[in-house]
């Protein structure tokens, strides 16, 4: 009997005719009697059938097995493409440029950050994209077998960079070549908190051998020479005195910068009210400014909501802005302070902005952005003239910070300068609206 399972369909109807037209051919034949031919013809018919039945399944398993192989390998190409795309996105979202480069040198994979920093792209040559022959050179050991390489390298431009090169080995087993990926990490900023910590060092250290080294002169002075000069003992005497009281000053600063950098995690929750903080430290500020014949005008706007925050360091901002106003003002100028309300701008929350203004010579442009540093002095000598430590601005700057607000500075040489405080302010949905100019409130004190 013929094998149905490849046949096709015509061929299948070609062997059902012939199973019918065999028992005919038979008994015609005298081959067989009429009921034997009959039987053979049922049987022939039956194993047609049976076979074309047969041949029916193993196509449709055939049929459902080509199915199941496209659909895996269809799914297998879905899953290579999607862990493609994870490895990119996730690549993507790495601050840190990468690089992976094949075996001959190729860039295989670039990620964001490197396509932005190297303007590197897959497919472009490493030696198109990196000049630095001590990079090179890891990459060749680490291709010949070494596994890591740390290269410093500086990237050049307006803002110098600091960057580690590690230089990693990729071994995709021992069908494929080795790759090497290449991770620049940005140490630029540590860098800068290493210098900043040497350079606070040495400054605390100038700043208190300073005034050690007079209070030492002095006292062998009063011990010797001048043991039996009553005028220039006490005139001495003073000046000791201030020195002492300026270590004071700096050891307080210091401290309480301390402690606010130890808390500046934690945002203040309390409600404050602004103006009654204002007026406190403008009488405790008066009589500074009366000796140098400055008046300081305040301008509160009505019905300001309390801000979050800590009222003692609040105070505290205050009055270094103002202070600072007062002694680095002209002499019989003028130190403003202001408050109102900004509101609310998309996600930016409603915020009380506190403004100080002064009347003094003004701050060069490319002074602006160093004054928040710590011991950092536009005129080292006229500040310790001032009794300045170096650490007022910097405390401003950490409170602030404490607060979730912000600081500004603007300033123009021979007019002044403004410092600009903004705090979020409590409840900015129910906070009123700025009222009209009249309804505003009318500077609340003078001294």
């Amino acid at each position: 009997m013929p094998n149905l399972r490849t046949q096709p369909g015509s061929m299948r109807v070609l062997a059902f005719l012939a199973a019918m037209a065999l028992p005919l051919v038979l008994w015609h034949a005298e081959a067989a009697t009429a009921a034997g031919a009959f039987v053979i013809g049922l049987v022939a018919v039956g194993g047609v059938l049976a076979g074309a039945r047969r041949a029916r399944a193993t196509e449709a398993r055939m049929a459902s097995l080509a199915a199941g192989h496209e659909r895996d390998a269809a799914a297998r190409a879905r899953g290579a493409e999607e862990a493609a795309r994870m490895v990119s996105a996730t690549l993507d979202a790495v601050p840190d440029a990468i690089l992976e480069v094949d075996g001959e040198r190729i860039v295989v994979r670039a990620n964001a950050a490197a396509r932005s920093l190297l303007s590197a792209s897959a497919g472009m040559t490493l030696l198109s994209i990196v000049r630095d022959p001590d990079i090179l050179a890891g990459v060749e050991d680490v291709l010949a077998g070494r596994e890591t390489a740390d290269i410093p390298f500086t990237l050049p431009g307006p803002v110098e960079r600091h960057l580690v090169v590690h230089v990693l080995r990729l071994d995709l087993g021992a069908a494929a070549r080795s790759r090497a990926m290449l991770l620049y990490r940005d140490v630029t900023a540590l860098r800068s908190a290493d210098r900043l910590r040497a350079d606070f060092v040495a400054n605390v250290s100038h700043e208190l051998r300073t005034p050690l080294a007079s209070l030492s002169g002095f006292v062998e002075t009063l011990r010797g020479p001048a043991r039996d000069d009553e005028p220039a003992r006490l005139r001495f005497l003073e000046i000791m005195d201030g020195e002492a009281r300026r270590m004071t000053r700096l050891v307080a600063d210091l401290l309480s910068l301390s402690r606010i950098e130890a808390s500046e995690h934690a945002a203040p929750i309390e409600p404050v009210e602004i103006a009654p903080v204002v007026a406190r430290v403008v009488d405790m500020l008066a009589p500074v400014a009366r000796a140098r014949r400055i008046s300081v005008a305040v301008d509160i706007e009505a019905g300001l909501p309390p801000v979050a925050g800590d009222g003692d360091q609040l105070q505290q901002v205050m009055q270094n802005l103002v202070d600072n106003a007062i002694k680095y003002g002209r002499a019989e100028g003028q130190v403003r302070v202001s408050a109102r309300l900004l509101a609310a701008e998309g996600s930016v929350p409603a915020r009380v902005a506190l403004a100080v203004s002064d009347t003094g010579d003004g701050i060069a442009r490319e002074h602006l952005h160093r004054l928040t540093e710590r011991f950092y002095r536009i005129d080292p000598g006229r500040s310790r003239r001032m009794g300045g430590t170096g650490l007022g601005l910097a405390i401003v700057k950490h409170i602030v910070n404490r607060h979730r607000g912000a600081l500004s500075i603007e300033s123009t040489p021979g007019e002044g300068s403004t410092f600009t405080v903004r705090i979020p302010a409590i409840d900015p949905v129910a906070a009123p609206r700025r009222p009209s100019e009249d309804q505003r409130g009318q500077p609340s004190s003078t001294a």
